[in-house]
């Protein structure tokens, strides 16, 4: 338990942010499910929702809530994926 006033408060900062991070991550992953779904269902909607899916990506990056080398393996092997199909 906190000791002192200002590890109360990180305590309570830490909380309010994992959360907001736990909320994006899934929101992100809920993006790249749908793309990869698309991919083998609906192809021809694919490349709308590939930009979507960076997009995504590269504002997680930016926020931190992934890191930026991670984000670009992602949209390389997303990219990769649709051009699979053509």
């Amino acid at each position: 338990m906190a000791n002192s006033r200002s590890a109360e408060k990180r305590m309570r900062v830490n909380e309010t942010k994992r959360a907001r991070n736990k909320a994006a991550k899934s929101s992100l992953r809920t993006t790249l499910r749908r793309y990869e779904a698309a991919l083998e269902q609906d192809p021809a909607n694919a490349p709308a929702l590939l930009k979507t899916a960076v997009q995504a990506l590269d504002k997680a990056a930016a926020k931190g809530i992934i890191h930026k080398n991670a984000a670009a393996r992602k949209k390389s092997r997303l990219t990769k994926a649709l051009a699979r199909l053509a």
